[in-house]
């Protein structure tokens, strides 16, 4: 299922921040990413996986590669160089490769086989490099917070500024991080974030109360990059 954001959810998501952030002198800034990274070394890591099982199986098993050798060349493979034999294993694995390296061209089948691990770790890192882009150390009290998501991982991030992280634990966005991931897995990506930015504010609202003479130093609406 494909991910997509509508007017009306970039709406709700920039109201959603701008109702937690009267509540509190932190920031918050939600960013959405259609994903977090390429992952070409993913399809050509199949890929070649795929030709080295391919190899392997030739040395294991020889007399099926004969067999099929013989069938192939219909049993005109004694007439052949082994030399010529090889190079004509050679371009049957070089086709291989190709044909795997350009099917998993195609994204969703790249996303696909793309471990969950692989996933985690790039979108933390696109988190991680986005915060420091658009929030670290950008507000007076260093109290920036990111929501981030990544649509077609299906993965969301929250990373917090210094002054926050003194403060509050890892553990105490949860059911910001719940609430976003339910309604991620129920194809309401729009709602998720907007309830996610409600759990954050009411963190913030607990350690970091507004006062009088705040301002808004982080824009309030969603970006998507």
């Amino acid at each position: 299922m494909q991910l997509h954001l509508t007017q009306a959810d970039h709406e709700l998501v920039s109201a959603a921040v701008t109702e937690a952030e009267a509540h509190t002198s932190g920031e918050i800034v939600t960013i959405v990413a259609r994903r977090s990274d390429s992952y070409h070394d993913v399809g050509l890591s199949w890929a070649a996986a795929a030709v080295f099982i391919a190899l392997a199986l030739m040395a294991a098993f020889p007399g099926y590669l004969r067999a099929f050798l013989s069938a192939l060349l219909l049993d005109w493979e004694h007439e052949l160089a082994d030399w010529k034999l090889l190079m004509g294993l050679l371009g049957l694995l070089i086709l291989k490769f190709l044909v795997i390296r350009y099917l998993l061209a195609i994204m969703p089948l790249r996303m696909a086989v793309t471990p969950r691990t692989t996933k985690a770790r790039r979108v933390r890192r696109r988190a991680i490099l986005l915060f420091r882009t658009a929030a670290e150390a950008r507000t007076l009290g260093r109290t920036g917070v990111l929501i981030y998501l990544s649509l077609d991982e299906h993965r969301a991030e929250i990373v917090a500024d210094r002054a926050i992280n003194e403060k509050v634990a890892a553990e105490a966005w949860g059911d910001a991080m719940a609430a976003l991931i339910d309604a991620i897995r129920a194809g309401r990506a729009g709602e998720g974030l907007a309830d996610a930015v409600r759990q954050v504010g009411v963190v913030l609202t607990a350690h970091f109360p507004r006062a009088d003479d705040d301002i808004n130093e982080l824009p309030d609406r969603l970006i998507e990059l």
